[in-house]
C-alpha cells in the first residue's frame, strides 16, 4: 500500500493498493513466514504480553473511509510496488508507505517512510492558513552519495543480496561468508548492521551491475553459477519500471494490466477488482486456487476462528470454479475431484497448515462467472440468503445498513463452535447502535434528540470503551466468539461483493467496536442489563429490538436458559492467570509495530548509518 501525494496540489492524495498474491506465487514462502509471525504475535496479545495484529475488516474499513473523504485510488491486480514506482515517477510525485523496498527504487522525487511523519505536530504555513505536517523524505542520490557517489543501478543487486520478499537463497551466504565486507569504521552494532554497511561498500568499488555481479559470482562453486545468475537477474527485475499505466485508471477509470489479461478473467471482475469492489481474497483465489486467512487474536487451543465461516468460502469457490472455460459446460460429477478443490493457509495451534476445501455445486443459473451479474437480483440475493440460512422476512424489519450484518450474525449463531452467551449477543447488538446514534446526533433537524437519550446513549458507549483497554486482560472464550463473528462478517462481505451487492454493504467504521463489545460484555455480566443502558433512548431501545427479534429465532435454545440452570449444566472451567509482560515488544498504540518486523532496508532510512543501533528487530 502507497500513497501519492501531488507536489503542486497538496489537496490530492492518491491511494495505490497491493491486490492478490503475485501470480508467479514466488513470495510464498515469505507469506508463510509472515503469516507464522503473526501467529505468534496473536498469541502474545491473547495471554497479555505485546505485539500487533491488525483487525480483520481493517483493509474494507480503511476503503469505506477513503470513499467517503473522496480519495481516488485504484488496487493492483498483484504486487503493486512496481506499479506505484512507474506511476510516482510518471506525476513526479514522492510515495509515502511503510515499505522499505521503496528505498531501493529509483524514485525521482522520493520516498516518504510513515515513520517519518510527525502525525501530531501540525503547523501552519506563515502567512497563510495551510496546513502541513513535517516529514522525512528518503533520497536515493543521497544514499548513493554517502557510498562514494555509487551508482544507483545497483541497488537492486544490494537488495537482493540482502535477501528480499522474492529471493532468500542459501548458497548467497557462501559469497556473504568468503567476502571480505569493507567498513569505514570498525562496527559493534550487531550482524545485520555490519553486512548492510559492508555490501553496500564493497558495491560502490563497482561500475555497473554487470561488472558487479561477475565479481559476486566468483566466489561461487561453478556448478552453480549459471542458475544463481539467472535468479538474481530476474530477482533484480523486480525494481524496474512496470508495463502498466496506472494513471490511466484515473483518468479513464480503467487501465491494462498484461497479467490479468492473459488470465481470461472476466471484464466485470477485472473492473471491480481495480476499484476495490472486489478483494485480493477473490483474486487469490480465482488465480492461485489458494487462500491465507489471516490469524486474529483469539483462543490458540482452539480450531482457528475461520472454521466456522468455511461453508460460506465453498459457495465461493464454487462461483469463482465456473470461471474456468472448460468446466462451464461439464456436470459437477464429471469434474476431476482435484478440480474442485482450493487450499487454504490456516492457523493450527500456534503454526500454519495447508488444508484442501472443495468448493460446492451451485445451481445452473450461476454456472458462468462472466454473466454472473447477468442473473436477477432476487436470484442473487436467494443464493446469498440460503449460504447465510437466513429467511428475507426475518430482514424486512431491519434497517438498510445493518441487514448483513444482522444475517451474517444469524448464520454465526447456528454455526459457532465455541457457543456464543446471551450476553455476547446483546454486546454485540448494542455495539451495532454506534452507526445510528452517530447518525440521529449529527443530523440537522433532530435537537431534541441530540440533546437527549440518543447522545446521552452514545457518550455512554464511547465511556465504556475507554475503560477497556488498556490494562484489562482479554477473556480468551469472549474474544474468540467475536473472532468467529468477524470472520463470518469478512466472508458473508466476500460472497455480498461477488453477488454485485443484493444486500446493502455495511458502514464498518461504525458497526463493530472490540473495546466497546468487550466492555459490553463485562457490564452485563456485572451491573448492567440491556434494558437500564437503553432506558435513556427509546429510539435506540426500539431498534435494539427489532434487531435482537430478528437474531434470537436463529439462536440455541441454551442461550435463554438462566444462568443458574446454564451453569449446573456446565460449570467453567478455571484457567491460570497470566500477568501482563514487562517487557512488551510492542503494542498497537506504539506505531513502530505498523512498519517495522519485514523491512529489510528500514536502516537505510537513518540519519546517520553508521552510528544506528539495530535494537529490537528479528533477522
Amino acid at each position: 500500500m502507497a500513497m501519492l501525494f501531488s507536489t503542486d496540489f497538496a489537496s490530492i492524495q492518491i491511494w495505490s493498493f497491493d491486490g492478490g498474491c503475485d501470480i508467479s506465487d514466488k513470495k510464498l514462502i515469505t507469506l508463510k513466514d509472515r503469516a507464522r509471525e503473526k501467529i505468534q504475535m496473536a498469541h502474545s496479545l491473547s495471554i497479555g504480553g505485546g505485539g500487533c495484529v491488525c483487525p480483520l475488516l481493517i483493509r474494507e474499513v480503511f476503503l469505506q473511509v477513503l470513499i467517503k473523504l473522496q480519495v481516488c485510488f485504484v488496487q493492483c491486480f498483484s504486487e503493486a510496488d512496481r506499479d506505484i514506482m512507474t506511476l510516482a515517477n510518471h506525476w513526479n510525485c514522492p510515495v509515502l508507505s511503510s515499505d522499505s523496498d521503496f528505498c531501493i527504487f529509483d524514485l525521482k522525487t522520493g520516498f516518504c517512510p510513515l515513520n517519518g511523519f510527525q502525525w501530531r505536530n501540525v503547523n501552519t504555513i506563515k502567512g497563510t492558513q495551510n496546513y502541513y505536517i513535517p516529514a522525512k523524505c528518503f533520497s536515493l542520490d543521497a544514499l548513493c552519495h554517502y557510498f562514494s557517489n555509487m551508482n544507483k543501478a545497483l541497488l537492486p543487486l544490494f537488495a537482493v543480496l540482502c535477501g528480499n520478499d522474492h529471493i532468500n537463497l542459501p548458497i548467497i551466504e557462501t559469497f556473504l561468508s568468503k567476502v571480505r565486507l569493507p567498513l569505514r569504521v570498525t562496527s559493534s552494532k550487531g550482524r545485520r548492521h555490519h553486512r548492510v554497511l559492508g555490501l553496500l561498500n564493497w558495491l560502490s568499488h563497482f561500475a555497473d551491475p554487470t561488472e558487479a555481479l561477475d565479481n559476486v559470482l566468483k566466489y561461487l562453486p561453478k556448478k552453480d553459477r549459471e542458475n544463481v545468475k539467472e535468479l538474481l537477474c530476474c530477482s533484480m527485475e523486480e525494481y524496474q519500471q512496470s508495463q502498466v499505466k496506472l494513471q490511466d485508471f484515473f483518468q479513464n477509470g480503467t487501465y491494462v494490466c498484461p497479467d490479468a489479461l492473459n488470465l481470461g478473467l472476466p471484464e466485470w471482475v477485472l473492473v471491480a477488482l481495480s476499484k476495490g469492489q472486489l478483494s485480493p481474497f477473490i483474486s487469490d483465489a480465482l488465480v492461485l486456487r489458494r487462500t491465507i486467512l489471516q490469524t486474529q487474536v483469539e483462543n490458540m487451543q482452539r480450531p482457528n476462528a475461520h472454521k466456522i465461516s468455511q461453508p460460506i468460502r465453498q459457495v465461493i469457490y464454487g462461483l469463482l470454479l465456473n470461471s474456468l472455460s472448460h468446466v462451464e459446460n461439464m456436470s459437477w460429477s464429471a469434474l476431476p475431484h482435484q478440480s474442485l478443490a482450493f487450499s487454504e493457509v490456516e492457523r493450527i495451534h500456534q503454526n500454519i497448515k495447508t488444508s484442501i476445501v472443495h468448493a460446492v455445486e451451485l445451481p445452473k443459473d450461476h454456472s458462468d462467472l462472466s454473466k454472473l451479474t447477468k442473473v436477477s437480483f432476487i436470484r442473487r440475493q436467494m443464493l446469498l440468503l440460503e449460504t447465510l440460512k437466513v429467511k428475507q422476512t426475518i430482514l424486512e424489519p431491519i434497517p438498510t445498513s445493518l441487514k448483513l450484518p444482522i444475517a451474517v450474525s444469524c448464520y454465526w449463531l447456528q454455526h459457532a463452535e465455541a457457543k456464543a452467551k446471551l450476553h455476547h449477543l446483546q454486546a454485540l447488538l448494542l455495539g451495532m447502535l454506534m452507526g445510528p446514534l452517530h447518525a440521529i446526533i449529527n443530523s440537522p433537524g433532530k435537537e431534541e434528540l441530540q440533546e437527549g437519550g440518543a447522545k446521552m446513549l452514545y457518550e455512554e458507549f464511547q465511556r465504556v470503551k475507554k475503560l477497556t483497554w488498556p490494562g484489562r486482560r482479554l477473556d480468551l472464550d469472549t474474544a474468540h466468539i467475536f473472532c468467529q463473528w468477524q470472520s463470518c462478517l469478512q466472508m458473508g462481505m466476500y460472497l455480498n461483493q461477488l453477488l454485485s451487492t443484493p444486500l446493502p454493504e455495511p458502514d464498518l467504521t461504525r458497526l463493530y467496536s472490540g473495546s466497546l463489545v468487550h466492555g459490553l460484555c463485562q457490564q452485563l455480566l456485572t451491573s448492567a442489563s440491556v434494558e437500564s443502558l437503553l432506558s435513556m433512548c427509546p429510539e435506540a431501545k426500539q431498534l435494539y429490538e427489532h434487531l435482537f427479534n430478528a437474531t434470537k429465532s436463529y439462536a440455541p435454545a441454551e442461550l435463554f436458559l438462566p444462568k443458574g440452570k446454564l451453569n449446573s449444566k456446565k460449570k467453567r472451567k478455571k484457567k491460570k492467570g497470566t500477568t501482563w509482560s514487562k517487557n512488551r515488544v510492542g503494542t498497537a498504540s506504539d506505531p513502530r509495530c505498523l512498519y517495522e518486523g519485514s523491512n529489510r532496508f528500514g536502516l537505510l532510512m537513518v540519519e546517520n548509518l553508521e552510528e544506528h543501533t539495530e535494537a529490537t528487530n528479528i533477522e
